[in-house]
């Protein structure tokens, strides 16, 4: 029997940092990823398509991550994926604020392929 496949929505306006997460991403058996450039983007996605985990930056045009992360948290999506920030914002008010949001966790760039993997197995609950 073939591993289910995991879903995970990686949204962030710099292509080259969304590709090195989803690079890392992809070092996870069954992991599939759909990448997007803002919020709004991310969004229209997880209206449409069903993901185990969302991975967003908070500073992105059209719409930031922290509305993002409302907006999946809130009705009428109310989503209770793992949400996982990965920005540059080391403020502790940031963090703060994401993680009230509900986020789920929160990272600092720059981050390394090891801790992205880590922290979405353990958040996925992977081998």
């Amino acid at each position: 029997m073939k591993p289910q496949k995991v879903r995970a929505l990686v949204v962030d306006d710099s292509p080259m940092l969304r590709k090195s997460v989803v690079a890392a991403l992809r070092r996870i058996d069954a992991m599939h990823c759909v990448e997007a450039g803002d919020g709004g983007e991310g969004l229209k996605h997880l209206t449409k398509e069903h993901f185990d985990i969302l991975i967003t930056d908070i500073n992105m045009p059209v719409m930031d991550g922290l509305k993002l992360i409302a907006a999946v948290r809130q009705p009428p999506l109310g989503l209770k994926i793992p949400i996982v920030v990965i920005t540059t914002e080391s403020d502790s008010k940031d963090r703060d604020r994401a993680l009230a949001l509900g986020a789920t966790r929160y990272m600092v760039k720059p981050v390394q392929a090891p801790e992205v993997i880590a922290a979405v197995k353990e958040l996925l609950d992977l081998p």
